[in-house]
This record gives structure tokens, sequence and C-alpha cells, in this order.
């Protein structure tokens, strides 16, 4: 299971670093590209949920060996894609698809196999495969771009699959359930209606504004902006009722005696919803610091995709080793009190980066706070997905993986979207700025707007050729004073998510103080109702003993 984590977080990381090559081969834009990646996301968000249930129908070995087929066939369709409609359908559609299977299938498996210390252990060991795979996934991607081509990066994720393949045969075969259920089909659809909103609205909120309208969203021919509001804020209202009316139906479900999607006293367990909380929180801080920290090594320090992965791995070796070793520190510290140290550290190492922004930093400076920030980071995970997880009977882990996968999809859509477009508009608001004030210029507000927003455009569609023909037009003297108004301004638009990041670290250190202290026992699990107590999935623990 940490191989296939490993193999699909690889490649969301391989598909970042491509993006350059193939707007090039493609003959596309950079935001055509970028639109698979959405796309991908949107697919994995939509369906993680439901697809979280099927351990609870069907054989687990199955249902494993099944995504992975259609994952390796998703795989090779990209990788001999001849045009971004067949990249569409081979990566975003079939392998997204096949990731929101694989994601909790990851948890069940892990509850399933292991119990108290070997499982804190496994989930640890999780959390630092993953770590691992998004850190050096742009190491191998950027190698395999430059030296080859990037559809090997697809290939190379074959042999993996078949890898995995062999060792599936371990995976027990039972369901979780003896007697299992239909789909809840209205259940699913309101999902996934819910999941698809919320995170097309974080992904359009940064181009097209929260509230109000900051460009034209338009669709075709046709323009949606009701009332001069952003599309974002539409797609956000959609989400949020598509949960409501979900819980809501999951309850009448329950009540009339059938099968919901995710039984009530899941939803309603608090030291899961606590977790869940956390888990959502910190992925958020995640996806920030991965959205800037790498743009800002490549774009202002002028690092290769290579050095940026050397430059993060002391984040990687922190991760992998503190997620792997302290599970086992619950039995002298409380589980919580080992989260919170983690979030301080967190905190600590946003703060250490933020002093040390500017000219002369470099990779053995930034060592110490990467690591501290891993660290950080592998404290976390060692006991909050165990503790989230074990406070949810057993039979009801494959909801209770599905609930927690979609709170970590939306964290990271929310994190991307809060941070980076953060990040991106005071980096453009600064060179506008930057460029008036060295031809003391003075404009309105509105007509700065105007200018930041013709500046992403131009930066957006803009390709290594066309910014070199720009470039060839200036005189030295002005090419050298643009290129202080832009490292300047990337120094200030680094701070300042710094310190945004820093201030969510934050409000993630007050989530957790709604954690138990403890991770819950068998025995403690007070949050099934008694008329659950006989249900046919009670047998299915002997799934675990096999």
């Amino acid at each position: 299971m940490s191989l296939t984590t490993f193999i699909v977080v690889l490649n969301a990381s391989l598909m970042n670093v491509a993006i350059p090559t193939m707007v090039d081969e493609f003959d596309t834009t950079v935001t055509v590209i970028q639109g698979a990646v959405a796309l991908y996301s949107l697919v994995t968000a939509a369906l993680v949920l439901p697809a979280g249930t099927l351990p609870s129908r069907h054989s687990i070995r199955r249902v494993l060996t099944v995504a992975l087929i259609v994952y390796a066939g998703g795989t090779l369709v990209a990788s001999i894609s001849w045009n971004t409609t067949i990249l569409y359908l081979g990566w975003s559609l079939i392998q997204g698809s096949a990731a929101a299977v694989i994601f909790p299938l990851t948890f069940t498996v892990l509850i399933l196999s292991y119990e108290d210390d070997d499982r804190a252990t496994a989930f640890g060991l999780l959390a630092g495969v993953s770590g691992v795979g998004s850190t050096i996934g742009p190491i191998i991607g950027g190698a395999l771009t430059t030296y080859a081509s990037w559809r090997w990066g697809f290939t190379l994720q074959l042999v993996g699959v078949g890898v995995v393949l062999f060792f599936a045969q371990y995976v027990s075969t039972n369901p979780l359930s003896e007697t299992p259920s239909s789909l809840d089909k209205g259940g699913t659809a309101l999902s996934i209606v819910g999941s698809t909103s919320l995170v097309t609205g974080f992904l359009l909120s940064g181009k097209y504004g929260w509230l109000v309208e900051r460009r034209p969203f338009v669709v075709g021919e046709m323009q949606f902006n009701p009332f001069g509001t952003s599309p974002a804020i539409w797609f956000l209202g959609v989400g949020l009722l598509g949960f409501a009316a979900f819980v809501q139906y999951e309850r009448r479900l329950e009540r009339a005696g059938k099968s919901p999607l995710v039984p009530l006293h899941v939803l309603t367990n608090r030291p899961f919803l606590a977790g869940v909380l956390t888990y959502n929180m910190r992925s958020i801080v995640s996806a920030g610091f991965f959205f800037i920290f790498p743009v800002y090594l490549q774009a202002v320090l002028g690092y290769t995709a290579f050095e940026t992965g050397v430059a993060l791995l002391p984040y990687s070796l922190a991760s992998i080793l503190f997620s792997t070793v302290t599970p086992n520190w619950r039995k002298y510290i409380s589980p919580k009190t080992l989260i919170q140290i983690g979030i301080v550290c967190m905190g600590v190492a946003l703060v250490l980066l933020y002093e040390q922004t500017g000219p002369g930093q470099t990779i053995v400076r930034m060592a110490l706070p990467v690591a501290l920030y891993g660290a950080g980071v592998g404290l976390i995970l060692a006991q909050i997905t165990n503790m989230t997880m074990s406070a949810v009977p057993t039979a009801y882990s494959a909801e209770a993986s599905g609930v927690l996968n979609v709170s970590y999809s939306i964290g990271f859509s929310l994190g991307t979207a809060v941070i980076g477009s953060y990040f991106l508009g005071r980096f453009y608001g600064s060179v506008v700025d930057g460029v008036l004030r060295a031809e003391h210029e003075t404009v309105s507000a509105e007509q700065r707007n105007d200018l930041v927003i013709a500046l992403e455009d131009a930066a957006e569609t803009a390709t290594d050729a066309t910014q070199q023909q720009f470039l060839n037009q200036l005189t030295p003297t002005q090419r050298q004073l643009l290129e202080g108004i832009f490292e300047a301004a990337m120094f200030d638009a680094q701070r300042a998510a710094l310190l945004l990041l820093v201030l969510v670290v934050l409000f993630l250190l007050l989530a957790s103080t709604f954690l138990p202290r403890q991770i819950p026992d068998a025995d403690d699990r007070t949050d099934l109702p008694e008329s659950s107590q006989d249900s046919p999935r009670e047998t299915s623990e002997t799934a675990v003993e096999d």
C-alpha cells in the first residue's frame, strides 16, 4: 500500500515539472495543461467518497486489483497521448478515477491489517513514503523531461503498478460486510455535487476572485458573472448546499432502515470529526507551502527542478524519520501533545524561512528550517491518521476513510487557492508598483488593479520564446531595472505568503485542541448506536484475523 501511494503521489508531482515542455509539444497554452491538472484533482475529489465505500460491498483485493488495472490503463493512454484531448482522457479522467479508489482503500487496508502500535507505525510509514514521493517527484520529472521525455514518467509508473499487482495477493479477499448493501445512489450524487462544486469554486477563486468579479468568466460564448459577482462564490454556495443536503438525505435514509453512503454515527463522531478537521487544516498548510516554495526557489533563486528537489530533501528525510520512529512515543507522551509539538515545529520553521528570505539564501541555510518543517509534518502524520481512523469501528473504516480523503482533497484545493492566489497577487501587484515608482507614475486603485490583471494574463500565456523576444527589445538598463523589480517583488510575495501560512498554522493549533488526549480503544467507541451493535458488518471482523 505504501508503494501504491508512492506511485500516485509521484504522478502528480511529475506532471507539474513537465508543464512547460508539454505546452511546446502539444502547441497549446499553460492554461490548457494546467486544466488537466485541475480536472485530475476535480475527478478525484468528486469520486473519493463513494469510491471509499467499495470495500464494504466487494472483495478488498478485487477492488485494489481493478483500481490498479484502471490506473495502469490511464497511465498508458497518457503516455501515448498525441493531443490534449487524449491527455485529459488518460490522465485526468481515467487515472483520476482510479486514484479516487486507491487513496481511501489504502487507509482501509492498513486498519484491517494492523492493530495498536503496529497500526500507528504503518500509518507513519505511509505518511513518510507519501512525503518522499512528493519531494523526489520533481527531481525524477525534471531529469526525465530534460534528458529524455515526460512520457517516460508515465511509463515508469506501469512498472510500479506491476510490482503492486504482484503483492496484491496478500490483501484480504473479504469485503468489510458479509451482507453487502446496494449503493446509495442519492447520497453518491449529492456527495459528487458537493465535492465537485467546492473544489471548482476554490480553483476558480484565484483567477476570478472570491466574491466580486475580477475578470469576466466566459464559457463558450456565454459570460457568467451574475450581479457582478465571481463564479467562485456560486460554486462554493452550491457545494455547501450539496453537503448540507447530503447530511439530511443520509439521516432520512438511515431512519428509514436503509444503508446510507456514510452512516450518521460516523458523521457525528466527535473524536473522528476533530481528527478530520485537523487533517484538513494540515493539508491546507502543506498545499500552500508546496505551491509557493518551489516557485520561489526556481523563479528567484534560479534553482533547477533537480536543485529544488535537493533543497527539499531535508524535509523528506525528517518527515519519514519522525513519522516512522515516533508512533511508539505515545506510550510516554499523549498523541495529542505530539501532534501539537509537530504543529509548533511547522510554525517555527516557517518563521525561520521568513527571516532568511533574501538574496543570500542558500540550500545549506535552508536545511535546518526545511528539516524542522518536515519533522513537524512527520510528528503530525504519525498520529493523526491512526487517531482519526481508530475513532470509528473497524467495520466502518471504508466510509471513514472516504470522509477523511474528501477532507484532504478539499483542504488541498483550498490551500492552493488561498495561499497561491495571495502569493501571486502580491507578486504581480509588487511588480506593477515597482514599475510605476520607477517611472514616477501614479494611478488610481482601479487602474492599478487592471494593470495587475493584464500582467497576470500576459505572464500566463507567455512562452519562453515570447519572454526572450520581449527582453531582447529592452536596453541593458531597462532589463536590469526589471530584473531588480521582479526579484524584490518575489521576495515580498514570499515573505507575505509565509506569514499567511503561519496564521493558518495558528488556526491548526487551535483545531488540534479538540482532539482527544489518547487514541480511542475499540471498547471506547461509544458513538456507534446500539441498533447497529448486532449489524452483520460486525462479522467482518474476521477479515482482520485473515
